[in-house]
């Protein structure tokens, strides 16, 4: 079956009228329609016909802006008789509630009302959603084992070999004594970063700023927005782990220092660090295909659980639960947002490959380690004989998007290095890589996922390493020699396509606007916001590359190196052509509801605004729309 083919869903249960509202505050305003729950998503078909045909440019074939991936459901809340209740498996055998609020992983929330379906529809669509949303399940359970098809040859970058560690370590141990004169320096990241169950805990206080109900949670949340996003933590352990990197790259770049970096596993932090230092030390990394095959190399065959990560399964154990993936993305995003013309790849890409995690159709973000992948895929193919499935992966990108829409995975302010001559490219050859990250301590996972601590502590031994952090000093703070090494980086002439540090003061690390906002339109920037920016500079871009284009074509000799590159950027800025962009582009494009900002009128009082805007009459839950 070819991966275009999508497989017919099977369909668990729906309900009809259901009522979907809009966050319109207290306006009970919304569409009616059917809700259905497949085997592989949540989908809401409006009665309504659309007001005006809208043709997207950037729409995903796998699902649209009403479907929720069922891995995409975060969390399910019920209301009965006025109160808000988190769904769990308990409650979904009690009575149905009037409102169902679905939160996603992707930030979305959805709210349905069930009072206007039978009963006894309304009590299956519920008890349907909580249950293949929120409920235990096994593997074989997931979409992606009816998105199967036959194996392609070279579709799997070849990293699924179950001696990948073990060569890696005896090439570790001959690279040390090959460079036995220079200095080793290692360190624990179990010791000097947050553990994973911390990073848990502060990503769940911080997504709670961007799940948004109705325009009264937001204005109350905006009265301390900042300061309440600062204490969740999460800003904060984005910014240890980019200062961790930098200390890794001074000790590589500056001292010549070889680094051996360990925690309790050695497939969370050390793929955070080691990936974030080599895109610092390394430009190909900085290019889409580069930085594909370093989550390829670092996160998949470096045997990151994605699986237990990002609980697709939806365990009860809580603690190996953790965004330690959508970590590493913010991090990215913060290179990507100080030093734009270093990177080939956009934050729209980055934001896509967020979302991508809780799609269950890629192989990539579904199992823990190369060696779980093989083994379930082998058992679980009817075919054994003729080899085992596949499933495809997320890089191939024409599973979700058409050509067009792909071209928003492109930098337009990126910098490309000029190529002297036409020679074959030869195979990259990173200055600096991983070769292994050790366990600190005995694992408790089978050994295919790595190596024990005898290994490890043999390892040191033999190295007679000295702790990085005690070599830098305190991990709270940048040192004053890992100061100076920026600074020093700082004053040098500017080189996108040589070392990148970031700049980490205080306001330096900024808020994924992008990934975080686009579904809050009190937000919304009409005709204004990055993609305002964004068309005047490729405007101004097109504009350059034309004038280049006249000018080589003036000597006939040039006509065949011509750079048709131009032709992407038009296709880009053909996009505004329709005039309903707003901030929240490519993700948003319209809205059910009014760009008008609606405040509650006691909230504004409280806040001090004028009373002229509101009479002393007005209830507390009447509100006032800026014109």
């Amino acid at each position: 079956m070819s991966h275009n083919d999508q497989p017919a869903q099977l369909e668990f249960c729906s309900a009809n009228p259901i009522l979907k509202y809009t966050q319109d505050d207290l306006s009970q305003r919304g569409v009616f329609g059917t809700l259905f729950c497949t085997n592989f998503r949540v989908t809401f078909i409006s009665d309504e016909k659309p007001q005006e045909k809208t043709d997207k440019t950037f729409k995903n074939k796998l699902y649209g802006e009403n479907d929720i991936p069922l891995m995409c459901v975060d969390h399910i809340y019920g209301v009965y008789d006025e109160k808000r209740k988190l769904i769990t498996g308990g409650l979904v055998k009690n009575k149905y509630p009037s409102k169902m609020i679905i939160h996603c992983k992707d930030l979305r929330v959805f709210q349905f009302s069930l009072t206007f379906s039978k009963e006894e529809d309304a009590k299956k669509i519920f008890q349907g959603i909580a249950h293949h949303c929120l409920e235990e399940k096994s593997l074989k359970c997931v979409f992606a084992f009816s998105y199967m098809g036959t194996p392609s040859p070279g579709t799997d970058l070849s990293f699924c070999r179950a001696f990948f560690f073990f060569f890696f370590f005896f090439r570790m141990i001959n690279a040390v004594a090959h460079n036995h004169l220079y200095s080793v320096k290692t360190e624990d990241l179990s010791e000097s970063l947050p553990n994973i169950q911390d990073i848990q805990q502060s990503y769940n206080k911080f997504k709670q700023f961007f799940l948004i109900e109705n325009s009264t949670d937001f204005w109350l949340s905006d009265v301390k927005w900042f300061s309440s996003l600062e204490s969740s933590g999460w800003l904060d352990i984005i910014r240890q782990c980019l200062q961790k990197a930098v200390e890794v790259v001074e000790c590589l770049e500056k001292d010549n220092t070889n680094v051996l970096i360990t925690e309790e596993e050695g497939t969370d932090l050390c793929c955070v660090i080691s990936s974030l230092a080599q895109i610092m030390l390394d430009p190909y990394y900085r290019t889409l295909m580069g930085f594909q095959s370093l989550v390829q190399k670092e996160w998949v065959a470096g045997c990151h659980a994605f699986l237990d990560r990002c609980n697709h399964l939806h365990q009860k154990d809580k603690e190996y639960h953790s965004p330690v993936f959508l970590l590493f993305l913010e991090c990215v995003w913060q290179l990507v947002h100080q030093h734009s013309p270093a990177f080939q790849f956009s934050e729209t890409y980055l934001t896509v490959l967020s979302d991508s995690v809780h799609v269950p159709v890629f192989s990539t973000f579904l199992f823990n380690s190369s060696h779980h992948r093989e083994s379930v895929m082998k058992a679980e193919s009817p075919l054994a004989q003729s080899g085992p499935l596949s499933c495809p992966t997320v890089w191939d990108w024409s599973v979700q998007f058409d050509s067009k829409a792909q071209n928003f995975f492109f930098n337009p302010l990126y910098l490309e290095k000029v190529k002297h001559d036409r020679a074959v490219r030869k195979p990259h050859k990173p200055k600096h890589q991983r070769n292994l990250s050790l366990p600190s301590t005995a694992f408790k996972t089978p050994p295919k996922k790595g190596f024990f601590k005898d290994e490890t502590d043999s390892l040191k031994k033999m190295l007679r390493v000295k702790r990085l952090s005690r070599w830098r000093g305190s991990p709270d703070a940048p040192t004053a020699t890992t100061r100076e090494f920026f600074e020093s980086w700082q004053h040098r002439p500017l080189d996108y396509h040589g070392l990148l540090l970031p700049c980490l003061d205080g306001p330096a690390v900024h808020i994924w606007m992008q990934r975080y906002l686009r579904w809050i339109p009190e937000v919304y920037i009409l005709g204004g916001g990055s993609v305002a920016v964004m068309t005047k500079l490729m405007e101004l871009l097109s504009q350059v590359q034309d004038l280049k284009r006249v000018l080589e074509q003036r000597d006939s000799s040039q006509a065949a190196k011509l750079d048709h590159r131009p032709y992407f950027q038009h296709r880009l800025l053909s996009f505004d052509s329709s005039g309903r962009l707003s901030s929240s582009f490519p993700f948003a494009y319209t809205c059910y509801r009014s760009f008008k900002p609606i405040i509650p009128t006691g909230l504004m009082q409280s806040l001090m605004v004028t009373d002229s805007l509101a009479s002393q009459e007005d209830e507390a839950s009447s509100v006032v729309s800026f014109v």
